[in-house]
């Protein structure tokens, strides 16, 4: 039977914002996604995403309770569905357990962040690159970073570096939410990885080595396309990893994201008083993790959809060399908070890390996107991806400008 014709079993792990926006999506391509079925370990919300899609769509999805810290809970599930394909929205603490769990049932695995380790603030895809071995002897294909950023970012570069350039030298990936959900504070997707992310000290990659900043010590002003000028600052962002092994030329890579004065505000506070610790303490006879109770205080991510108005733009800023030539290229998405629930009962940043997710588990099932092992985004042909993007609610725009031009402000 060839995959055109054989109807999919498509498992969906995690029913947080990104779950929701994957699960709403895959229904919208039922037929390439097939039977769905979406699972976490709170029955009640993957429940509740079914019965929404249900309503507003009229498709029907399967819902099931699984653990996915434990494999052999997830082998049992995986088994039981007889999958094709995993796609892995739950926390980047499970990604490894979700993987051996793919390698053990033969079956092929996506996700959208890589791997952290839940007693160390530091993410890599060292344990996860090691799997490719594994993968390989099982035959099957492992996706890593299928979100925005991860994920559509290293398509961008990779399709610059394929239609725009003999040699890029310089990226900036440049992440703006200048959305306001009307809280005083609040983290637009899981609050512990989120904080954890931004407190950790900034990294970049110059001349061959990694070089390491301070927690928001690099700060730039930058004309966001629709948007405006926003404060960006610099971070560590997991792309950059794969990004400076597969891009030819390169000289420079940094990724700077937007903070309003509030935001970085409460964050200092709460870091002050120790509220962003992940070590145990103990509280009246009782151990805690501070970043964990923080976590249950602030609003839950999926809740902010209806109240979040404004827009995100993501994208890269490239420069290099053509036919001997210096060149400079933007590319970027806008999305609007506001259209993104309307279609799918979440916010922007789910939105977007959600519609990438669904995308490059699509081209798997339709084999457009192939391989046996563990790959990252840019390795594989960006150019049905960008076209997916498009149809699939996130058009993109380049703007090719001049070998000096620059949207940052001075």
């Amino acid at each position: 039977m060839s995959n055109q014709s054989k109807k999919f079993n498509t498992l969906i792990i995690g029913a947080g914002g990104v779950g929701n926006v994957v699960a709403f999506k895959c229904a919208m391509n039922v037929q390439t996604f097939g039977n769905i079925t979406l699972a976490s370990r709170t029955l009640n919300k993957c429940d509740t995403i079914a019965s929404n899609i249900k309503n507003k769509l009229d498709v029907t999805l399967n819902t099931a309770k699984v653990d996915a810290d434990n494999v052999s809970e997830l082998v049992k599930l995986i088994k039981e569905l007889k999958a094709d394909i995993v796609i892995n929205v739950a926390l980047p603490y499970q990604d490894l357990t979700i993987m051996d769990a793919c390698i053990k049932t033969g079956v092929n695995y996506l996700d959208t962040a890589n791997y952290e380790h839940p007693d160390s603030a530091k993410f890599e895809y060292k344990e996860q690159w090691a799997r490719d071995d594994e993968f390989k002897k099982a035959n099957i294909m492992g996706l890593l970073g299928s979100g925005f950023d991860p994920g559509v970012t290293n398509v961008f570069c990779a399709y610059a570096q394929k239609h725009y350039f003999d040699e890029i030298h310089t990226i900036d990936i440049l992440d703006c939410n200048a959305g306001d959900h009307g809280y005083a504070f609040a983290t637009n997707f899981n609050p512990e990885i989120n904080l954890r992310e931004v407190s950790a000290k900034g990294r970049y990659w110059e001349n061959g080595k990694w070089i390491e900043t301070e927690p928001m010590a690099i700060k730039q002003v930058w004309d966001y396309p629709e948007i405006g000028a926003k404060d960006s600052y610099l971070l560590y962002h997991e792309e950059m990893e794969s990004l400076v092994k597969h891009i030819k030329g390169l000289k420079r890579i940094r990724f700077f994201m937007t903070f309003g004065e509030s935001y970085l505000t409460h964050m200092k506070c709460l870091e002050n008083v120790g509220m962003l610790g992940i070590k145990e303490v103990e509280h009246k006879g009782q151990k805690i993790v501070p970043m964990e109770f923080l976590a249950t205080l602030l609003p839950d991510p999926a809740s902010l959809g209806e109240r979040t108005t404004g827009k995100t733009n993501i994208g890269i800023f490239a420069k290099g060399i053509k036919d001997g030539e210096e060149k400079t290229i933007y590319i970027y998405q806008v999305s609007d908070h506001q259209k993104c629930y309307e279609e799918v009962m979440s916010q922007g940043v789910s939105y977007t890390t959600g519609v990438p997710a669904m995308i490059g588990a699509k081209l798997m099932l339709e084999q457009k996107w192939e391989g046996s092992g563990v790959f990252n985004m840019e390795q594989l042909n960006p150019d049905i991806f960008m076209e997916e993007l498009n149809k699939q609610g996130l058009p993109w725009r380049v703007l090719e400008l001049g070998a000096d031009e620059t949207r940052e402000i001075k």
